[in-house]
């Protein structure tokens, strides 16, 4: 037998390994964080667009801009964090073995720094101290406690993550001259992403924002702050759709009964994601002075070549579709679409998030261009956007795993009736989000501001049409946050049932079986110590001139301004 048909065959030997309890139990912790972040976030997010919308005026003691806050974080940061930690031990526990006692412990260490971390900046936003919106852009200053949050946070996430990139590299070792599995594959690329990008807030929390709260320091640099921020912010993205991804990847050609079209286009499409998703903040500050043109262009550049990999996924995950429906007999241009599983909840929430995605990476294009980002910058356009791409693309691959994943780490079974609860949970947020979504695309074309609460501007005409219109208005947006927060609300209902009511019994971990090209996957997408070096290579290509530009022609710095939104 050849080396490539022993590689293929051990490799589908891994489908059989069962999770260990323990590493399930690590794994359910995370999820349980999750879903509660998730439902104050969405209750959050009802609060701001009634009160963006001028239908309900919030008591003296909470601010808008505190909900703000609160929403942005716990939804976009602590929700998708801990979920994907919650998905990266079941799954690395699945496909690589039990993970070992020292490992699981780092894996214990790690949460508990990151629930002390969202602990601590949870109660300053809710004490009204860190009110500095989700960006907690310079000079909006938050008090001491949520930077030292904000550092435990990421840091336990590091902890979290070297375990199981140890764990991964461990299997690799053992199985030397194999293809390793696509989840680890795919689970450390996504890792690796997150801590070297974590090092740009890292040093912007701890090397000016946490002196600079605690006043060891008068002034700080807003500019190399928010660059440092964007350094983070935009990879963070990535480390949201990442995991999306393999969900597309590994989970739903499972669940269609069906093969992944090709192993090697998706490790692929991971290692352009960590090439290419870092050096790209500067789109984000192309409104900003202080950066030079060509350095804005470069960084644009390398954003357009990001949409590569998202266009391979594109093709890998409906050729896979298509595979499948074909084999189950689908004839003609479009009828192997009926032999999906459409009733599945598993198989409809991520779908309905692929095809937001189409809108959402057209979105992406926009914000990316110099032109065309000067008419929507700083408009609700822009969070129209972010909703449609982590908002829903995101939550619904999320929400979809989450109805297999909780009963694999708690031993129930997931019944039709919540799988049919699950489909109407999918339905509401998909209706609830074009509504809410698409009117702050178009109220953002008409100039309506993001991060602002409700005001007329002196019942200025144009301000006047944001709340008066007829089919699109701040009314319209805060129908569809309407609608979402009762899909999150009865999302969090199936969360509860899924993980302490269900019935006993066994649910399959899906897991797509090894590609068929499996046995032929190029040595050189496992080189880890290759695409790391040109990843580093591409950073300092595209950070090191303007941020050294940055610290020595500082502009002038700014003191902390922490009670002009109170």
């Amino acid at each position: 037998m050849t080396q490539s048909n022993l590689a293929f065959k051990n490799v589908s030997s891994d489908l059989d390994i069962q999770l260990d309890p323990k590493d399930a139990k690590l794994s359910f912790v995370h999820i349980v964080v999750a879903f509660f972040a998730f439902l104050l976030g969405v209750l959050g997010g009802l609060l701001q667009g009634l009160a963006r919308g001028g239908i309900i005026e919030l008591p003296s003691w909470l601010t808008y801009y505190q909900i703000l806050t609160a929403h942005g974080v716990l939804l976009a940061l602590v929700f998708t964090t801990y979920i994907i930690f919650g998905f990266f031990f079941a799954g690395m526990s699945k496909t690589h073995g039990a993970f070992s006692d020292r490992l699981r412990k780092a894996g214990w260490i790690g949460f508990i720094l990151t629930t002390i971390g969202t602990a601590m900046a949870a109660t300053m936003i809710l004490a009204n101290e860190a009110s500095v919106l989700y960006t907690f852009y310079a000079p909006l200053q938050a008090h001491y406690i949520f930077y030292i949050g904000l550092t435990l946070f990421i840091v336990g996430t590091w902890i979290s993550g070297v375990s199981i990139m140890i764990h991964y590299f461990k299997w690799k070792k053992q199985h030397r001259g194999e293809p390793t599995p696509l989840f680890g594959f795919m689970a450390t690329a996504t890792i690796i992403l997150w801590i070297v990008a974590g090092l740009g807030v890292a040093a912007t929390v701890l090397g000016q924002m946490l002196p600079w709260a605690l006043g060891m320091t008068d002034e700080i640099n807003v500019l190399l702050s928010r660059t440092l921020f964007w350094y983070f912010g935009h990879p963070l993205v990535y480390f949201w759709i990442m995991p999306a991804y393999m969900v597309w990847y590994l989970v739903v050609p499972k669940v269609i009964g069906g093969r992944l079209f090709s192993g090697s286009l998706a490790r692929l499409a991971f290692v352009l994601f960590l090439l290419f998703s870092i050096p790209v903040g500067f789109h984000h500050q192309l409104m900003e002075a202080g950066i030079s043109e060509f350095w804005k262009y470069i960084q644009t550049v390398l954003t357009f070549v990001v949409v590569v990999p998202s266009l391979l996924t594109a093709f890998s995950i409906f050729a896979t579709f298509e595979q499948t429906g074909r084999e189950k007999g689908g004839k003609g241009v479009f009828s192997w679409l009926k032999k999906l599983p459409w009733n599945d909840v598993r198989f409809f929430a991520p779908f309905m998030g692929m095809l937001f995605f189409i809108p959402a990476g057209a979105g992406g294009l926009i914000n990316a261009s110099f032109q065309l980002n000067a008419v929507i910058h700083n408009t609700l356009w822009v969070v129209g956007h972010f909703h449609l791409t982590v908002g829903t693309t995101v939550v619904l691959t999320f929400l979809g795993m989450a109805f297999w994943l909780i009963p694999v780490v708690t031993g129930r079974k997931l019944t039709k009736s919540m799988n049919r609860s699950g489909m109407v949970t999918t339905w509401m947020w998909s209706i609830g989000m074009f509504l809410m979504s698409g009117a702050m695309h178009i109220l953002g074309l008409f100039g309506a501001p993001r991060r602002t609460g409700y005001t007329t501007y002196q019942d200025a005409p144009q301000a006047l049409e944001w709340f008066q219109g007829i089919f699109v208005s701040h009314t319209t947006v805060a129908v569809g946050g309407t609608i979402l927060t009762a899909a999150g609300i009865l999302m969090f209902y199936n969360f509860v049932y899924l993980a302490w009511f269900a019935p006993k019994g066994h649910t399959e971990f899906p897991m797509t079986p090894p590609p068929t090209d499996t046995p032929h996957t190029p040595a050189i997408l496992e080189n880890w110590k290759l695409w790391i070096g040109i990843a580093v290579v591409l950073i300092l290509f595209a950070y090191t001139i303007p941020i050294y530009d940055m610290i020595n022609n500082a502009p002038p710095g700014s003191p902390g301004f922490n009670n002009i939104i109170k």
